[in-house]
């Protein structure tokens, strides 16, 4: 069946004045967004939502971790919930449209749908996830985490801020953690609707209006430590030294070649350099660098990783020095669920929608819905692919062909 909408104009400024509102909670003085976890500002946004969906003919509730649904109650008691939305924290001096976007989309799209359609068959629910960016605490997740059972309590007990604040502490002051509301981890969804900004120029360059993604691709991180040893600059034979900066320097190039050779799609960055002593007239004695590998491959990520490594033993070896390798994070590759992708690829194709299968290189909330249940991620493009800066910015067109795009994509799930 058809879903005839809303005028073009009237649905365009309505998704701009909610972003712009949202924005507003946590609006920094350079014109960003600043909303952490647990935060004031973070506070008073899941509250002003809570208010807009009543507005919008949804029964909101929050979670005993601040996650903040409403609710559309379908006419089949025995349906589960089709969930969509996305997280309302923001990195520090953010953008205005990751994570919000997807939240606005989903309110958007089922005030529509029970407007001109009324109580859907099977429920729908638009979801404020409490946390994804990892931006305050040092723990990424916690909103999808708590929701599929990956994260719980025992994980943030010792966790504090950088003015050190407790995880604990923080929650509690918002009046969550005490058991006040329904415990987080669900059971009863059928499927997890995400809608987000791509954060990259594929979309944009390509003149494409959606994007559909197949994969999130896995991530594995390292910390490098090389150890060499200190001496006089001036004083210590070329062929004497161990030089830890020229040694780390002669890694970090053969895991660029490396990575260039394998495939276009994995992507290995070195993004943090300390050195010791870092004196210009000292030989360096230590180096201690990161390692970001993604790829939406689990075997390939394994085999390059296992290269990589075996490389770095034989050079210690023949420097006789020691290089010290720690895995410090390994998430694993994500399949967006296939039956929804067709589904997707229909509505597109029906709408006369310009869109492209894409792999995310970053990670979405949909990463941890991917294993628990059936995932759909869609982007709609980024101006410049700028994204976690104030200059992130997608054009009101994008916004409402995305909500336009769900409308369709909720009614055939729901309807």
């Amino acid at each position: 069946m058809t879903v005839h909408l809303l005028g073009p104009i009237q649905l365009e400024e309505e998704v701009e004045r909610l972003i712009e509102w949202l924005a507003t909670f946590g609006k920094t003085e350079k014109g960003g967004v600043t909303r952490l976890l647990y935060s004031e500002q973070w506070l008073s946004a899941q509250e002003a939502l809570k208010e807009k969906m009543e507005e919008c003919g949804l029964a909101p509730y929050f979670d005993d971790v601040g996650n903040l649904f409403g609710r559309a109650e379908g006419s089949s008691p025995s349906s589960k919930t089709i969930l969509t939305g996305s997280h309302i924290d923001t990195v520090i001096e953010g953008g205005k449209y990751d994570g919000a976007y997807g939240i606005i989309a989903g309110l958007l799209a089922t005030h529509y749908l029970l407007k001109r359609f009324g109580t859907p068959k099977k429920t729908i629910e638009v979801v404020s996830l409490c946390e994804e960016e990892g931006s305050r605490f040092p723990l990424t997740f916690w909103g999808s985490g708590s929701v599929t059972g990956r994260r719980s309590f025992k994980h943030i007990q010792k966790i504090v801020d950088s003015k050190g604040i407790s995880f604990v502490q923080a929650m509690n002051e918002c009046g969550f953690g005490q058991e006040r509301f329904r415990q987080p981890f669900r059971n009863d969804i059928q499927c997890f609707i995400e809608l987000h900004i791509e954060q990259g120029s594929v979309l944009e360059k390509k003149k494409k209006s959606l994007g559909i993604v197949s994969d999130i691709v896995g991530q594995r991180r390292y910390q490098v430590k090389v150890v060499g040893e200190s001496n006089h600059a001036g004083t210590t034979p070329m062929s004497c030294r161990k030089d830890a900066v020229a040694i780390a320097s002669e890694l970090i190039t053969y895991l660029m070649k490396q990575a260039k050779q394998v495939c276009d799609q994995l992507r290995v960055t070195v993004g943090k350099i300390k050195v010791e002593p870092n004196v210009p007239n000292v030989i360096a004695g230590e180096v201690v660098f990161t390692i970001d590998i993604r790829h939406h491959e689990e075997e390939l990520l394994e085999q390059f990783c296992s290269t990589f490594s075996r490389h770095f033993k034989n050079v210690s070896a023949q420097y006789n020095v020691d290089i010290l390798l720690n895995e410090w994070l390994n998430v694993k590759p994500v399949k967006m669920d296939q039956q929804l992708l067709r589904l997707s690829k229909e509505i597109a194709e029906e709408q006369n929608l310009s869109h492209e299968i894409l792999v995310s290189g970053a990670g979405h909330d949909s990463q941890m819905f991917g294993t628990y249940c059936p995932t759909a991620l869609f982007f709609v493009p980024s101006h410049n692919g700028i994204s976690h800066s104030p200059k992130e910015y997608t054009a009101a067109a994008h916004l409402e062909s995305g909500v336009k795009f769900l409308i369709h994509y909720l009614y055939r799930l729901a309807y």
